[in-house]
């Protein structure tokens, strides 16, 4: 079950990354969909609670809370109480979609890492998860700005970066060996006045 709530928007709410969700974390960064985009590698159970959830960045869980939480459908031995059903359907509490880490903030720029679960791609819910993230990272962090590293191929992450107003600011040329290739990282950054002037 997702943690407390941070931080909540119109559609998307943020919540800590708990224990009971890498089970969740592992699929998400197990499928091919994302890992290649993210560059990140295979990991168990253990491998993540160890790199991600130990090693101190601040996380957090992206969710589809309360009616905007899709329906689960019963089956037909469902002992789910009647009050929490609806034509059929489980409603469901609390629904991930996906995590945001925010990295290296104590010590310099801190950088995005982000991904949402396929079947939400191109719903709006990484621009608002983003944005939310963007003002939690300017409230609790003293730092002139905000970077995000996307390989060149994602063209999805880089649309949602430009979108919210990063600058592209560089470019490192064969930077990761990815599906069969190596591939340029592009650096993305956004001053906090940029974003304050955003509003």
């Amino acid at each position: 079950m997702p943690g407390a709530r941070i931080k909540t928007g119109e559609r998307v709410t943020l919540r800590t990354v708990e224990r009971e969700d890498v089970p969740f974390l592992q699929r998400g960064t197990a499928n091919p969909e994302l890992r290649y985009p993210l560059g990140s590698r295979l990991m168990n159970q253990e491998q993540i609670e160890r790199e991600i959830l130990d090693d101190g960045k601040d996380q957090f869980l992206v969710c589809l809370d309360g009616e905007n939480a899709d329906p689960a459908p019963l089956d037909e031995d469902s002992e789910t109480p009647p009050e929490s059903r609806a034509n059929g359907f489980a409603v469901n509490d609390v629904r991930p979609i996906g995590a945001i880490f925010v990295e290296d903030a104590e010590w310099r720029r801190p950088e995005l890492v982000y991904w949402l679960v396929p079947e939400v791609h191109g719903d709006g819910y990484g621009t608002e998860a983003l944005s939310l993230v963007i003002d939690y990272v300017f409230r609790a962090y003293d730092h002139p700005a905000v970077g995000a590293g996307v390989y060149e191929f994602n063209e999805a992450s880089r649309g949602l970066l430009d979108s919210l107003g990063f600058s592209k600011e560089g470019r490192t040329r064969k930077d990761r060996f990815i599906d069969g290739e190596y591939v340029d990282t592009i650096q993305y950054g956004l001053l906090r006045k940029e974003w304050r002037e955003r509003g």
